[in-house]
């Protein structure tokens, strides 16, 4: 069983452990490479696996503007990072006080004396404390006074990219769904709770869940073939998803609105997990209803097929 902290203060049971430090937004292959190198030294050394993360994501902390930009929702991260063999993780809030933590004081108070690190695992281009003073040099420097030491894998590269965060949330807004699926070794996937809306798809005989996509990524706007799981409950549902602002209704607000194959109930409230199979067309506004309901139905075609 995987514990969880909100702070630093952790278990005696967990000090000395292996530490890996990283957003993991989307817990992509890159990531999954550290946490397996991070595996073979837990077998070698016989310690334990401990993930720090923060929330919000710095960047996102730092700049207000920046909305739409997660991956993963934090319950998301979670989950992920809980099946890659870690046996505890950290998740610190992030905020104004702890970002103006001095380098030196985040080494010495959080990693050496509150966790008692015994490996850092981190990326080549970790930056840390107030101002992003610190970073890998820093680290390194310091690993004889504060008995540790530092794991910098090499970056996994396919196509002879570096796979990483960024890079998946530039595929996600271009529309390249597979590349982006591919990298993060899973479908791409929104949760949120099904919201009452202006009930336009009923109206024209497509009803919807509509989604507030809060502040993950904005995948290119447009149509997408999905596959749907409910909270606590195991059946797969099909489907086909609009993702953006509604051009024909006027809509100036993001949404994710999913129309469900075969299916009659009620889904108000409801937690849902969308996933992205396929990237079907471009969001455009309709002359007329009857021009959007006849591509919809060409729509459902291909987001079957796709199924």
């Amino acid at each position: 069983m995987v514990r969880l902290y909100k702070n630093f203060e952790i278990a005696k049971i967990h000090k000395g452990s292996i530490i890996l430090i990283g957003n993991f937004d989307g817990v992509h292959l890159g990531h999954q490479k550290l946490f397996k190198l991070a595996k073979s030294y837990k077998k070698k050394y016989n310690l334990k696996i401990g993930a720090i993360n923060f929330d919000p994501m710095p960047k996102m902390f730092f700049n207000k503007s920046l909305k739409n930009f997660r991956l993963s929702s934090i319950d998301q991260k979670l989950n992920l990072l809980s099946n890659l063999g870690v046996d505890f993780i950290v998740t610190k809030k992030f905020d104004k006080t702890f970002s103006k933590t001095k380098s030196i004081n985040f080494l010495k108070k959080i990693l050496s004396n509150k966790l008692k690190a015994r490996f850092i695992f981190v990326s080549n281009n970790f930056r840390f404390g107030n101002k992003r003073e610190g970073d890998v040099r820093f680290l390194i420097q310091n690993e004889n006074n504060y008995n540790y030491k530092v794991v910098k894998p090499k970056p996994l590269l396919i196509d002879k990219k570096i796979v990483s965060s960024s890079l998946i949330r530039s595929y996600l807004e271009k529309g390249f769904l597979g590349r982006a699926n591919r990298l993060l070794d899973k479908k791409w996937s929104i949760d949120g709770v099904v919201q009452k809306g202006r009930q336009v798809g009923k109206k024209i005989g497509f009803p919807t869940c509509n989604i507030d996509i809060k502040d993950y990524v904005l995948a290119k706007p447009g149509v997408y073939a999905v596959r749907v799981l409910r909270k606590n409950n195991p059946k797969i549902l099909k489907g086909i998803a609009n993702l953006g602002f509604r051009p024909t209704f006027n809509q100036k607000k993001i949404l994710l609105e999913v129309h469900l194959f075969h299916f009659a109930g009620n889904l108000y409230n409801k937690h849902l997990s969308v996933e992205f199979l396929k990237f079907i067309r471009k969001e455009k506004k309709f002359k007329n209803i009857n021009k959007l309901k006849s591509q919809i139905k060409l729509d459902l075609k291909t987001a079957k097929r796709a199924q």
